[in-house]
């Protein structure tokens, strides 16, 4: 069967946590890191240094020092600009850390995340969890502990560390135009505990009151519903494009074909009038959180 005109990326991966980067797979350990690993360790040795001395002066552990070498675990930036320092790289490491940075995700998202980070404006719809671009560092944990069949610990922290670097888009100057509308179900699901959700609320509320953000709650009770189909998201580039990103059972796709794009932008417009306003909205997530 042929590919969708239009279509940028499809890959599967199994399972869906309402976040984006549904599945850590092999790859996340492989290629760039591996080879960024490489080059680490050959600057490393030729510093005549062990990996504790070296994680002294780095403020990480060694174990810690043998996952980057090794391909294991993502390098964060910071890490990367004091490794090419202390070890008198010239840059070498400095010239792979964007393409370190993508590494974090699992390959069918790459895409989707650097689209999602130059983006001037994201439009999601989440009906299953809390989106990732809201969520708070225990619900994220959360979300990938729950995970079937489970995730293995290093696994879980760079699905989290990769999940809460998306969330710098808040910090960019100029600032992206995001909205979200969210299942109200998905406020009510306690994954992580109470004590996990009452925070999420509250990040809900921080995030909420941003001059850049909207947040609007569809109701359960809403005899209508404009997109029953699965969460999706519209980004809207730098060029004046909009390019949409759904999730649906295992399946991951951007679309740039205009009639696709469309169908999503009329399904979000179709919701976003359903919805409570954003204004209803903090206040039913402020009542909420009055409840938990």
């Amino acid at each position: 069967m042929s590919e969708p005109a239009g279509l940028v990326d499809v890959t599967s991966a199994s399972g869906d946590d309402g976040g984006g980067e549904r599945q850590l797979g092999p790859e996340v350990g492989s290629g760039v890191l591996r080879a960024f690993g490489r080059q680490l360790k050959r600057f490393r040795m030729r510093a005549g240094m062990e990996r504790p001395e070296f994680g002294a002066r780095t403020g990480y552990s060694a174990s810690t020092i043998a996952a980057y070498e090794q391909g294991r675990r993502v390098p964060p930036p910071r890490f990367i600009d004091q490794a090419d320092e202390v070890l008198d790289a010239a840059g070498v490491l400095l010239e792979m850390k964007e393409e370190v940075a993508r590494a974090q995700y699992p390959a069918f998202f790459r895409d989707a995340a650097r689209l999602e980070a130059e983006a001037v404006g994201l439009h999601v719809y989440e009906m299953y969890a809390v989106p990732g671009l809201l969520q708070t560092e225990d619900y994220a944990r959360a979300v990938f502990s729950v995970r079937r069949p489970l995730l293995d610990h290093d696994r879980i922290e760079q699905g989290l560390n990769a999940r809460l670097a998306r969330q710098e888009i808040y910090a960019r100057t100029p600032a992206p135009l995001v909205s979200f509308v969210l299942e109200e179900c998905v406020l009510q699901r306690p994954l992580g505990g109470r004590d996990v959700l009452r925070h999420q609320l509250e990040q809900v509320l921080l995030i909420g009151h941003k001059r850049n953000v909207e947040i609007q709650i569809m109701p359960i009770s809403r005899e209508d519903h404009g997109a029953l189909g699965g969460p999706f998201t519209l980004i809207d580039t730098s060029e004046g494009r909009r390019i949409a990103y759904a999730e649906v059972q295992g399946d991951s796709r951007l679309y740039s074909e205009q009639s696709k794009v469309r169908e999503l932008e009329a399904r979000y417009g179709i919701l976003r009038a359903q919805a409570l306003t954003p204004s209803e909205s903090l206040s039913y997530v402020e009542k909420l959180l009055g409840e938990t």
